[in-house]
């Protein structure tokens, strides 16, 4: 991850897990400035009762609303993505469900002047007596020349995001005695 927020974000899960050595309920999940967050963060509410399980759009932030051409709130995540996207998104979504643990993905995609934009996602899972209720995904859009349109970055497009990296974040990494700089490589079993 690049964002720097991004890791603060998980950072903050990892550290409140590893308290109590259980998942989190949303309402105990307080990072440092989360408000400033707010733009790049979407809120779901999770039906483990669904097969496979639904997610639920609480709100969307500004800047995804704009990556995705329009608000989602109220929504089945899966119909506000539309078939195609669906169609990669939400196995990441739902193995994060499925293992209770939060996940990255980056992706590149090519806004409407050509730049190739990293399109970084963390999510992150909450439940209620030891079942997924919650989630938050964090989403950041990074451009390494620079500008970028984030307008409509995920929908006009004729090519599917082309992922890069997706990995299930293991909470036992609160054991390391060190954090890992910005250039380490750490491998996910």
């Amino acid at each position: 991850m690049k964002s720097i927020r991004q890791r603060d974000l998980l950072n903050t899960w990892l550290r409140l897990y590893a308290a109590d050595r259980r998942l989190l309920r949303i309402e105990e999940y307080r990072p440092e400035r989360l408000t400033e967050e707010l733009p790049d963060l979407v809120y779901y509410t999770v039906d483990m009762t669904r097969d496979p399980p639904g997610l639920t759009i609480l709100s969307n932030g500004t800047r995804v609303s704009s990556a995705y051409g329009h608000a989602g709130g109220g929504r089945l995540l899966h119909d506000y993505l539309g078939p195609r996207f669906a169609a990669v998104v939400m196995p990441v979504y739902h193995h994060c469900l499925a293992r209770a643990l939060p996940v990255c993905t980056i992706a590149h995609v090519e806004d409407i002047h050509g730049h190739e934009v990293a399109y970084e996602r963390l999510l992150l899972p909450f439940a209620d007596r030891d079942v997924v209720t919650h989630a938050i995904a964090s989403v950041k859009a990074i451009c390494e020349d620079g500008g970028f349109e984030i307008k409509n970055l995920m929908r006009d497009t004729d090519e599917l995001p082309q992922p890069k990296l997706r990995a299930v974040i293991d909470r036992d990494l609160f054991h390391r005695t060190s954090r890992a700089s910005a250039g380490e490589i750490i491998e996910f079993s």
